[in-house]
């Protein structure tokens, strides 16, 4: 609460409106839903995150919840939304802006595990951990979110198979794609598992130089 509310004494000098609990703007609300949802997941360790509990952090009832959102499903899949948009408007730009396709799986495979590391429950959505016990359309969602990525690599990594000289280029691409994935998939899951303590990104410049030569 604000020192507003908590004043003694002053509130009868204080206008009705701000003494009144402010309400959120339209769409407000359902944004301050996601990020508290998103920062519980941040929480290392943190076991299966329940509706009752978000409404608690956020001093509101189950069913004010559900007047945003028909389901926790429903909430979980905005995050993957948000997922999904943020990562591939990035992806999109590598691809625009570097002609080398080398170098495009490079940025894609550091701004995916960056991304990650910026937002610890984002990458455990990604990584499956928070998605154990939910609607499995979710984790269909999220594997496709890798196919995305993994058939955006491909087309990076055809690009330098055909510019090296290579006889296969389509099958060189599909192999470094396929492993790349797998790669970016473990740090993931490394970095989730090890309680946000093993940084996906590390020692990544490096990895990716013996991965990508």
């Amino acid at each position: 609460m604000s020192d507003l509310s908590e004043a003694s004494g002053a509130r009868a000098d204080i206008p009705p409106a701000l003494v009144a609990r402010k309400r959120p703007r339209p769409g407000e609300r359902r944004t301050q839903i996601l990020q508290a949802l998103a920062a519980m997941l941040e929480q290392p360790g943190s076991e299966r995150v329940t509706t009752a509990a978000l409404a608690a952090r956020l001093e509101i009832s189950e069913a004010a919840l559900y007047r945003h959102f028909v389901s926790k499903a429903q909430m979980l899949e905005a995050l993957i939304e948000f997922i999904e948009t943020s990562v591939f408007t990035l992806l999109n730009q590598i691809a625009e802006r570097e002609s080398s396709g080398v170098q495009q799986a490079r940025r894609s495979l550091a701004v995916l595990l960056q991304f990650a590391e910026r937002n610890p429950g984002m990458a455990r959505l990604m990584a499956g951990d928070a998605l154990a016990y939910e609607d499995e359309r979710l984790n269909a969602r999220m594997n496709h979110f890798f196919e995305r990525l993994e058939s955006q690599l491909r087309q990076s990594l055809r690009l330098a198979a055909q510019a090296a000289g290579s006889p296969s280029p389509t099958a060189d691409a599909q192999v470094q794609a396929s492993m790349l994935c797998a790669f970016a998939l473990g740090r993931l899951q490394r970095f989730t598992r090890s309680g946000f303590q093993r940084p996906p990104t590390e020692y990544l410049e490096a990895t990716l130089a013996l991965m990508l030569r």
